[in-house]
């Protein structure tokens, strides 16, 4: 009966909400490649993101305090919430203010920073990531194993490792690069429940329009 109420349990002890801002181990910062979000997703609510002239490739999904195992999310925090005008900010790298806001609400205000240092360390983060240009350069869809993607992101960042890096598929496509990341943004091994690379060999990967 106790392991069967763990079980039950289980989800709920992993993703904990209301937890005290600040408390969490370390960061993983997700990149999005927006043609697989706009292709399941963005295209159908006409979202900014997704227009041809927004010329999107990673886009910022967000900066995620994390447990070692497990994630804060909803904290209670005396921060103050963002301004319009400071998500829409965040626009260039997230795809549109709408988004940042979404972040802040769910993942930032568990940083324990205020809504413009957590936003300017997201910035940091991404920015010192350096993104495939080859990726960039498509020119028609292609399927590949989700492990090339990976591989070509250790090869653009030497500081990053396999065990700090994870490429997570959807629906069949590349979804995400998730790299871990100290809280001083450091590189760092994932936790146990991040690391869990697609193992597709057959990944849809499309090209920016």
């Amino acid at each position: 009966m106790r392991i069967l109420l763990v079980l039950l349990l289980l989800p709920t002890l992993l993703r904990a909400e209301g937890e005290r801002a600040g408390d969490f181990d370390y960061y993983v910062l997700s990149l999005s490649w927006s043609p697989t979000w706009c292709a399941l997703e963005g295209d159908a609510r006409g979202a900014p993101q997704c227009a041809a002239s927004a010329d999107n490739g990673w886009v910022l999904h967000g900066l995620w305090p994390q447990f070692h195992r497990g994630y804060p999310s909803y904290c209670r925090t005396t921060a103050r919430d963002p301004s319009r005008a400071q998500t829409a900010g965040m626009a260039d790298i997230m795809g549109d203010g709408g988004a940042a806001w979404y972040q802040w609400k769910k993942h930032g205000r568990c940083a324990g920073l205020s809504a413009d240092d957590y936003f300017a360390t997201a910035r940091r983060a991404y920015d010192a990531v350096t993104r495939p240009a080859v990726l960039r350069r498509l020119e028609r869809a292609v399927k590949l194993p989700a492990s090339v993607i990976e591989e070509a992101f250790l090869e653009e960042n030497p500081a990053l490792s396999a065990d700090g890096l994870t490429i997570t598929c959807k629906a069949g496509r590349i979804q995400e690069a998730r790299i871990c990341l100290g809280k001083d943004l450091a590189p760092m091994p994932c936790g146990r429940d991040v690391i869990r690379d697609c193992t597709l060999t057959d990944a849809l990967f499309a090209p920016i329009p």
